[in-house]
This record gives structure tokens, C-alpha cells and sequence, in this order.
């Protein structure tokens, strides 16, 4: 008798391992239709516009100690992505690397956010020759900071993942926008625009 095959994960989510005290479980390598998924409402858990940013401290690809205080005078943009090295994720790079010097010379740095490992983000970078910060947060206590962290949908079925979004942050460490569901295409742009308006 034939099964009915479950619905994929698509291949933008993560394989990392759940952030502490997510019962659900675990979920297989993803692949699948990305435009199938819905992310559940997201407004209590983004922090809110003109609040402080919520304090984090994570490694980069660079080797180095990045948190909110090392932030201070000068404007950040935090990009969470599900996953290193799929085709949105890798464009969304790209398109923040290209426009690296336009946001350095706005006053602005550039950090993707992911819960990939160190080792990951390192040939994600190499591969794709990034010039941007990677920041990888594996047991996802910063995505659950900054509300990114969430229940989706795929053809009905529910599981825990990232939603694409970007947190733009003042010289002082104030939220000042916030994307969520992103669309990739021209999203690094947009963000430059408002980084330029601070």
C-alpha cells in the first residue's frame, strides 16, 4: 500500500539543533518549494522600534568576540538567514557584500546572523568570496532574542525555524527598523537607504 510522503523542510532552514527549551523535534536535512512556507505572526517577539537592542555576544568568522557593546558608535545591521550556502541566503550575502563600502562609508557594519558553525560560515564566505561579518549563533540564543526564531508552516505541518529579517541599529544601540519575511531581492538596498536616512 502506498504512504503519502511528508512535506519537506525547504532548503533555507537550518539542520543546527534546536535552541534550549524547544520540545519539538528535531528536523531533517531541508528541501522543498521555500514559497510554501509561512512564518506565524511575529510582532511580540521582534523587539520593538526605538527600544534597546537586546545585549548578545557571538562568535565571528573572523575569530572574533562581537556584542552589542562593541557596537556602540557606530550604526549595525543584524541580517538573520535559515542557512549558509543555499541560493536566497547566498544571494542575500552577495547582495550586502557588494554594498559593503556604501554602508561603511554611511557609518554602518554589516553582520549575517545564522545558526551555522564557525567551520560553515568560513567556507560559505571563502566560497562566495563574502566581505561582510558572519555571526554564528548554534544554540540560537540570540535568534530567540531578537524574535526570529519561530513557528512556520509547510503544507500544513508545523515546525521551528528562522524568518528572514534584518534589525537595523543606531551609534547608540537603539532598534531603529526592523524587516520581517523578507523578500531577497533588492532588501540590501533598502536597508542602505535607511541607514543613509539615521
Amino acid at each position: 500500500m502506498a504512504t503519502s510522503k511528508k512535506p519537506a523542510i525547504p532548503a533555507d532552514e537550518p539542520k543546527a539543533k534546536k535552541p534550549t527549551g524547544d520540545k519539538s523535534p528535531a528536523k531533517k536535512s531541508p528541501v522543498g518549494k521555500k514559497s510554501a512556507v509561512k512564518a506565524a505572526p511575529m510582532a511580540s517577539g521582534l523587539p520593538a522600534i526605538g527600544q534597546k537592542a537586546p545585549a548578545f555576544s557571538r562568535l565571528s568568522d573572523q575569530g572574533q568576540k562581537v556584542s552589542l557593546a562593541t557596537l556602540k558608535g557606530r550604526a549595525a545591521v543584524l541580517y538573520f538567514y535559515p542557512r549558509d550556502d543555499t541560493p536566497g541566503c547566498t544571494l542575500e550575502a552577495l547582495d550586502f557584500t557588494a554594498l559593503k563600502p556604501q554602508f561603511e562609508a554611511a557609518g554602518a557594519s554589516v553582520y549575517g546572523i545564522s545558526r551555522d558553525s564557525i567551520e560553515k560560515h568560513c567556507k560559505f564566505r571563502d566560497k562566495h568570496g563574502l566581505s561582510i561579518t558572519l555571526l554564528s549563533d548554534e544554540d540560537g540564543a540570540m535568534l530567540e532574542a531578537y524574535g526570529v526564531w519561530t513557528e512556520k508552516t509547510l503544507y500544513g505541518r508545523k515546525f521551528m525555524g528562522i524568518v528572514r529579517s534584518t534589525v537595523l541599529i543606531d551609534a547608540k544601540g537603539v532598534v531603529v527598523k526592523v524587516w520581517t519575511n523578507v523578500k531577497v531581492k533588492d532588501h540590501a538596498k533598502a536597508v542602505l537607504e535607511a541607514v543613509k536616512a539615521l
